[in-house]
């Protein structure tokens, strides 16, 4: 087969789903999984002539399942947030046919003007979302996947991107802290988690925030898309701003009777924990993308990740282990001075 037989296949379907051969088709956006995405603009007449664009999902067996994208988009849909339709679906060969949230991303539009409207669309979103929760409808984000993502740091990162071996006494002071982080991360209250929550999956959309790369949607810990929303491995704020988003998610959680911690210093610890798990396996997948895949251009937003988790890890004696760590990786001078 050729390079693009599936392309042929995905056009092929495309044309009997709308009834017309009168369409172009062009590359959308690719993420960082085996899916691809393109965007149809059909001439005239067809069968969804409601929408002038539409999205086709190419999601190839057994690779990718798009069941799991089916499900979440109707859960997200329930709850009130801006997620696309499925008007159209062959699970068996990995194609669905979907509404088109436009083209302009938050990372695109984000600035110091239009940051805190924006960020303001997405915790009243992420609220939406997770008050929705309901048992049984997605897996856990149980011990066992978070201690999964966890040991991509020493295996990707560290091994590697890195290429170094950790000592028996680094490597039992890190899985002490992956301890720690797990039994933190798994005390925090449930609720639906994206796991993707960041500025490259949400759009500028008349309804917004358009919300994209749901697939892997679980019940998880309630700190979780905050963190991946404010401490985007795409783009950064300074601390102030941070902490202000957080206490608006906050309120505007308790409002809405999510379990949240009362006290919002507790509910900061959590957060910036549940950070730290997230950037460890940030780090790791960057690292398996650009020397498995040679998606290298990952490579350049490691700094950014790494800078949120030197920072928490300064800030709780707990984590100084983690800290000395990262100092010995980097052949950095040890810091000083963790708080408790």
């Amino acid at each position: 087969m050729h390079a693009d037989a599936r392309l042929d296949l995905l056009t092929a379907w495309t044309r009997e789903t709308l009834g017309t051969d009168a369409f172009a088709i062009a590359p959308a956006s690719a993420d960082a999984s085996f899916r691809r995405y393109f965007r149809v603009a059909p001439d005239g007449a067809h069968a969804f002539a409601a929408h002038p664009t539409l999205i086709v999902m190419d999601a190839p067996p057994p690779m990718e399942n798009c069941a799991p994208f089916v499900h979440i988009a109707r859960l997200l849909d329930g709850a009130g947030v801006h997620a696309p339709q499925v008007l159209a679906a062959d699970l068996g060969r990995g194609f669905l046919l979907l509404t088109d949230l436009g083209q302009r991303t938050y990372l695109a539009a984000l600035d110091a003007t239009s940051a805190n409207g924006l960020y303001t669309d997405a915790i009243d979103a992420l609220v939406r979302w997770q008050c929705a929760t309901r048992e049984g409808e997605l897996p856990a984000y149980d011990e066992v996947l978070l201690a999964r993502e966890l040991a991509l740091f020493p295996d990707w990162y560290v091994g590697r991107h890195l290429a170094r071996t950790l000592t028996a006494a680094q490597g039992a002071a890190l899985q002490a802290v992956f301890r720690l982080l797990l039994d933190n991360n798994l005390a925090q209250p449930r609720v639906f988690v994206h796991r993707d929550y960041h500025s490259r999956n949400l759009m500028v959309c008349e309804r917004n925030p358009g919300v994209l790369d749901f697939q892997d949607a679980v019940i998880g810990p309630v700190t979780y898309d905050l963190v991946s929303l404010l401490r985007d491995a795409y783009v950064s704020w300074d601390e102030e701003r941070e902490i202000d988003w957080a206490i608006r998610y906050w309120e505007r959680a308790r409002r809405a009777g999510l379990p949240v911690a009362a006290d919002f210093g507790s509910f900061w610890r959590d957060f910036e924990w549940m950070g730290v798990q997230r950037q460890l396996k940030v780090l790791g997948i960057f690292a398996r993308l650009a020397h498995r895949d040679g998606k290298r251009g990952y490579l350049d937003d490691m700094p950014r990740v790494m800078a949120y988790l030197r920072r928490a890890s300064t800030r709780y004696g707990a984590l100084a282990p983690l800290l000395q760590l990262l100092d010995a990786l980097e052949d950095r001078a040890p810091a000083v001075g963790c708080a408790s």
